[in-house]
């Protein structure tokens, strides 16, 4: 690969942070083209503009880096636009010492592809950068577009609250934050964490799951981080860990509340320093590693009840994604059914082309306490046995004590579903424009007054929306 051209945009200037940032990416000879300047001031975007502009006359320009401080995140993201209509496809990564959860994300939905928070990192920050780099001369191949049909064919729904929370996956596959995923059993947490990882410029390289509630506590570390010969009765060999095994990857922690007290400090440190210690070894090993877990459980009351520390849930809990129940979403459940009878009609060999109206209606009244999981497997255990060219009520087996009838109103239950809407549909609003109240009820075709009858009925807290 030629060498990169890189400016760096800096927005706090006074901490020297562009000035070590470029001592140390000229450190890497991959990297040895670059460019920095610095500008303050009332108005930075024409100074920004100019001095991209005279940047990109005398070369390719292939990455732009912002640095911010917790003041200016509001006009990074005037900037991180404004750079986003010139050059569309230009990776943008920005550098903040301070940066809360929902204003990262509207960073990277302004158009930022990756971030990174202080201190830095020389591990960090450079195989980021190099990521970045040979990414985006993937972006347009069709290489990159088999990988984003297959990343997120699995994710199958059209209902408001599924696609509120997938719709994020495309963004945060672009970054290297960790994410937390959370939603009940059989919702679909590891096919989310694998969407993630194939949509990324990691995608190349291991995905390693990794069920924490399924090995003993005195086994947890060795499975991790390995072990090196003699340092247990019977460790004859060395051995690596997950963590060595999903190096340049991702490693998914499912069910991250099963993990025991000293192995939370011990991850806590890897997030933290990238680095971390093999069983019986005085030896620092280093590896880069991309981290999403995943919990069915409240993490928060467990926080509370001092099973978790807070530390490691916010470390783990920059990106929240969680999946909504199928029961929540009961106007999937006909379209995921259909998506496996095509799925074991295939594997089986058997021409059945669909539902009765009778078994979709079955299937709509049941609760599915294990989620899309379990309709999975019912779905399968009907085509199976079934003889017929179509799926009937008779084929499908239920545990009738679940089974589920409707016992509010019409008008209660439509009450129940506006409501739903109501509240998805502002979040959503505030958080594309930052908690702007003007803009949005601009946006909802309201008056400033009835969209704040609305902001109050839902009891939403505006401040959260707006950055800084």
């Amino acid at each position: 690969m030629k060498k990169a051209n890189i400016v760096i945009i800096d927005l706090n200037p006074s901490t020297k942070i562009g000035c070590a940032l470029r001592e140390t990416i000229e450190t890497c000879s991959k990297l040895n083209a670059y460019v920095q300047f610095e500008f303050s001031g009332d108005s930075p975007s024409v100074a920004c503009d100019r001095e991209l502009a005279n940047v990109s006359a005398r070369c390719q320009l292939d990455l732009i880096i912002f640095i911010l401080s917790p003041c200016n995140l509001k006009q990074a993201g005037e900037l991180i636009q404004s750079v986003r209509k010139k050059f569309s496809a230009l990776p943008i990564f920005f550098i903040a010492e301070k940066c809360k959860a929902d204003e990262m994300f509207s960073l990277l939905k302004l158009g930022a592809t990756d971030f990174i928070t202080l201190p830095l990192k020389n591990m960090e920050i450079l195989p980021r950068l190099w990521r970045l780099l040979e990414h985006q001369r993937e972006q347009n191949t069709l290489t990159y577009r088999l990988k984003e049909k297959l990343g997120l064919k699995q994710l199958v729904g059209e209902s408001l609250p599924f696609l509120d929370e997938i719709k994020k996956i495309p963004t945060v596959a672009k970054c290297d934050a960790t994410v937390l995923v959370t939603g009940e059993t059989g919702t679909g947490k590891e096919l989310c964490a694998r969407a993630i990882h194939y949509l990324s410029p990691r995608a190349s390289k291991p995905f390693v799951p990794f069920n924490c509630g399924a090995i003993p506590t005195e086994l947890m570390e060795n499975e991790l981080f390995g072990h090196v010969q003699g340092a247990f009765t019977g460790a004859s060999t060395a051995q690596a860990g997950l963590i060595d095994a999903a190096d340049s990857g991702t490693l998914f922690l499912d069910d991250i509340d099963c993990l025991p007290g000293t192995s939370q400090a011990k991850l806590l440190r890897f997030l933290q320093e990238k680095e971390y210690r093999q069983l019986g070894s005085a030896k620092m090993f280093q590896a880069d590693v991309r981290v999403i877990a995943a919990t069915n459980s409240d993490l928060e009351a467990a926080v509370d009840e001092g099973k978790l520390r807070q530390d490691l849930y916010f470390r783990l809990n920059v990106i929240p994604i969680r999946l909504p129940a199928l029961r929540d979403r009961r106007e999937d459940v006909p379209l995921l059914a259909g998506h496996f009878l095509n799925k074991y009609a295939n594997a089986f060999k058997k021409q059945i082309t669909g539902f009765t109206s009778d078994a979709v209606k079955m299937l709509m009244l049941y609760d599915w306490p294990g989620n899309v999981r379990e309709l999975e497997h019912v779905v399968e255990r009907a085509v199976l046995f079934c003889e017929h060219p179509v799926i009937r009520e008779t084929d499908i087996s239920l545990p009738q004590k679940k089974a589920a009838t409707c016992k509010m109103s019409f008008k209660d239950a439509k009450a129940e579903v506006v409501n739903k809407f109501e509240r998805s549909y502002i979040e959503r609003l505030l958080l594309s424009y930052q908690g702007n109240i003007t803009r949005a009820a601009q946006a909802a075709q309201k008056n400033r007054r009835a969209f704040w009858q609305l902001i109050d009925k839902h009891q939403i807290d505006v401040q959260t929306f707006k950055p800084g």
